[in-house]
């Protein structure tokens, strides 16, 4: 890794209706992880750039990364049955000989089918690297040469992604900046709490020393080679600033449309 006064931290607010960050699906069931996957950031990260799936990848998996989770929303399950509208037999999964799909033996005329996504969850993404390198992606980010998503193709994030380049190690970038929760949840969360100033957020944080080990940093993403390795990950919590107490140094949290602002609620 780069010397720290020569790196930065590019901050990332993942969120949106629908998310989904899978690493050990197949075909008929794909699952979620409960938070963000390295390979998903990367990928994003990837696509902003213009990459092709060719490309290579080796300055992006050597970047350090910290997630923190702000609000971590629900499973959604999206199940599905496929059948043939001729009514033949739906083929298996192996092929001749001359690269021809088997037909299911005995024949199989309906597949279920499950997909599995995040619903209404906010992560706050930090992604650590070489400063010239975290001022390109922080560009590519708002600029993006090919669309954006968080996991799948039909996971479009909400507004703002990037939220700029900070200072200082994951941790301390993670936990300086403010709580990234939806409106209602933070109002919520306030009148319970009496508008602490500060709140206790879960956290996973890259650590070669972690006790976690993670198989989802990608050395390729081509569709006939895919191959990934490992990384290790320690898991904290982070008490930062909600943003429900009036701060000097920072302008109180504000953002998103709140239909029920006029009742009150």
């Amino acid at each position: 890794m780069t010397a720290p006064d020569r790196t930065s931290v590019l901050l990332l607010r993942l969120a949106a209706p629908l998310q989904s960050w899978g690493d050990r699906s197949v075909f008929n069931r794909r699952e979620t992880r409960p938070e963000p996957t390295k390979s998903g950031i990367i990928g994003l990260l990837a696509a902003a750039e213009g990459r092709s799936r060719h490309a290579a990848l080796d300055d992006l998996a050597d970047l350090g990364l910290g997630i923190r989770i702000d609000q971590p929303g629900s499973i959604l399950r999206d199940y599905h049955t496929v059948s043939d509208y001729r009514s033949r037999p739906l083929p298996s999964a192996a092929v001749t000989a001359k690269g021809l799909q088997k037909p299911t033996s005995p024949a199989k005329h309906t597949h279920i089918t499950q997909r599995f996504y995040l619903q209404d969850a906010v992560f706050l993404a930090a992604v650590e690297g070489p400063r010239e390198l975290i001022a390109t992606l922080g560009h590519a980010v708002r600029h993006p040469a090919f669309p954006l998503a968080l996991g799948r193709r039909s996971c479009v994030p909400a507004q703002p992604l990037a939220l700029g380049p900070r200072t200082g190690s994951l941790e301390d970038v993670l936990r300086a900046e403010p709580w990234q929760a939806a409106p209602a949840v933070r109002k919520r969360w306030g009148r319970e709490n009496g508008d602490a100033a500060h709140i206790d957020l879960p956290a996973t944080l890259e650590d070669p020393a972690g006790d976690e080990v993670r198989d989802d940093v990608p050395l390729s993403f081509a569709p006939t080679n895919r191959t990934f390795t490992t990384r290790r990950t320690r898991h904290t919590y982070l008490a930062a600033p909600t943003g429900l107490t009036p701060d000097p140094a920072r302008p109180r949290i504000t953002g998103g449309h709140d239909p029920f602002a006029l009742l009150g609620w």
